[in-house]
């Protein structure tokens, strides 16, 4: 994150952290940091089905058989071999964060607290920040950040007014995403309140 960071408010500006993969990547220090369960469980909602996706698109373009082409960017020898290095955090970081979930235990309020963050994210960037196709400030600068003017950066989707894309993403994310993700963590990874009452208990019988 030393490098990362100051690299990434370098080259694209401060409005690349807006990106929910970003975000979960801070989480994720602070579950380190902190070892609490609640920022590895929100990051874990939030990104562990995309990141899978971008993981399968990753291998696949390994053996030249990509899936979306999400990943076209890192095997591209226009980008530095340093910029695609940091942006591999996208593979490890999901491994990364079932562990520390593993580890801490599941926090239940973990879907709702991710799904208000994501959607005052989506807001900000629908609101704020440039729109798919806009006319940039410089050239690395964020646009359409986390897809809330359709799915291709050149350009915003056509199939519906833009304020009802943000109505889907707002309903649809949340919906489709992060309570199934919410679901199979809670059904399969320790409830955190209980790894919480066995580490004191542990500790106390430590001591």
């Amino acid at each position: 994150m030393m490098v990362l960071v100051p690299y990434y408010w370098h080259e694209y500006g401060a409005t690349n952290f807006l990106y929910f993969c970003d975000v979960a990547l801070f989480l994720a220090l602070a579950a380190t940091w902190t070892e609490r369960s609640i920022f590895a469980s929100m990051a874990a909602v939030g990104i562990l089905i995309p990141q899978a996706l971008w993981q399968v698109d990753f291998l696949g373009q390994l053996v030249g058989l990509p899936v979306t082409g999400m990943t076209d960017y890192m095997f591209d020898s226009g980008i530095s071999l340093f910029a695609r290095g940091l942006s591999f955090f996208h593979f490890w970081l999901p491994i990364l964060l079932v562990y520390f979930v593993w580890r801490l235990g599941y926090d239940r309020r973990a879907f709702a607290g991710w799904s208000i963050l994501a959607c005052g994210l989506m807001l900000v960037c629908y609101f704020l920040l440039p729109a798919a196709g806009a006319e940039l400030d410089y050239p690395n600068q964020p646009q359409n950040v986390n897809y809330v003017f359709g799915m291709d950066d050149s350009q915003p989707q056509s199939w519906m007014p833009s304020w009802a894309w943000l109505g889907v993403m707002l309903a649809g994310l949340p919906t489709l995403i992060y309570f199934p993700t919410h679901l199979a963590l809670k059904k399969f990874m320790p409830n955190a309140c209980d790894e919480n009452a066995a580490r004191l208990a542990d500790d106390h019988e430590g001591s």
